[in-house]
């Protein structure tokens, strides 16, 4: 790179690698410039792009600006960033075709994007489906099953539990984890986390990296549209009043709750990092490549 990077954020975008600055580990610190930059392998060349300008309000030291959490939508690169004067949230894009930052809003519904999608969240599709995203949010690894031809249907959601079932404390707010496809319908979640009290074999507050593989595949019933009905429903019926509707509406609650995707785990294990120091690991980025 054509300079250092702390706790940077890294992704791939039509076959190239951007990289940009994460928040320093110490406030008064600057930041290496330039913060932002990509990789071109065709050509092999580092290239410098636009400054930021929660990275440039740094060196006037006016604004101090943290960043929180990323993601990417097609060719949009969307930052989270915590201004620690003001206390507020602000959201940035960064088209990569366009290759000039703005500023979108402080709440989170002005982005032109699913709530999977946010930065609140970290996650890539299924490759064997354009409608089904894998996502991690807090300490849940989720899905959903978002509608690319009819925009009117919502979108479904489903808890992976037996994908994040452990004892773990993880996603402590400095830990974030990463997840990689792994080709048509195999995934992988890389979590970076904290035992807690209870884990048997590691013991209390060790560090550790969560890697947890699984095959991914829709139900039968997933696409019917009678849970399309019951998703509508559910708009419209509070829960505590679930028990209350008619039997024709129990039916299609019932629908709302089943789940449209069946998980089977490949591999699932803990991997002890005390070795890498007493600091918590942080996952940047995580990339798989299958040579043939």
């Amino acid at each position: 790179m054509l300079a250092a990077k702390p706790i940077p954020i890294v992704e791939e975008i039509e076959g190239k690698i951007y990289v940009l600055s994460g928040t320093p580990w110490q406030a008064e610190c600057l930041l290496p410039v330039p913060t932002f930059e990509v990789y071109d392998p065709s050509i092999e060349q580092w290239k410098p792009l636009p400054e930021p300008p929660f990275h440039e309000q740094r060196w006037s030291r006016s604004q101090i600006y943290k960043v929180i959490y990323h993601s990417v939508v097609g060719t949009t690169i969307y930052v989270l960033a915590l201004n620690d004067c003001d206390d507020s949230d602000y959201y940035y894009s960064y088209n990569v075709n366009e290759g000039n930052w703005k500023l979108v809003g402080k709440s989170v519904d002005k982005l032109p994007v699913p709530h999977p999608f946010t930065p609140l969240c970290v996650g890539k599709f299924v490759p064997a489906y354009n409608d089904i995203f894998i996502y991690i949010q807090f300490d849940r690894v989720c899905a959903a099953m978002i509608p690319s031809n009819d925009k009117s249907s919502p979108t479904r959601y489903q808890h992976l539990a037996e994908v994040d079932g452990d004892l773990l404390n993880r996603d402590v707010p400095s830990i974030r984890g990463v997840v990689v496809d792994l080709g048509e319908h195999e995934m992988c979640i890389m979590q970076p986390g904290i035992t807690d009290s209870e884990h048997d074999k590691l013991g209390p507050c060790c560090s550790i990296l969560y890697i947890t593989t699984f095959k991914v595949e829709k139900l039968l019933h997933s696409s019917s549209s009678a849970q399309a009905r019951g998703l509508k429903l559910l708009k419209t019926v509070d829960a505590s009043d679930v028990s209350q509707t008619t039997s024709h509406h129990d039916n299609d609650v019932e629908d709302i709750r089943a789940p449209f995707l069946s998980i089977t785990l490949l591999s699932k294990g803990f991997y002890d990092l005390d070795a890498w120091g007493p600091e918590a690991p942080h996952i940047c980025s995580a990339f798989f490549h299958q040579l043939h």
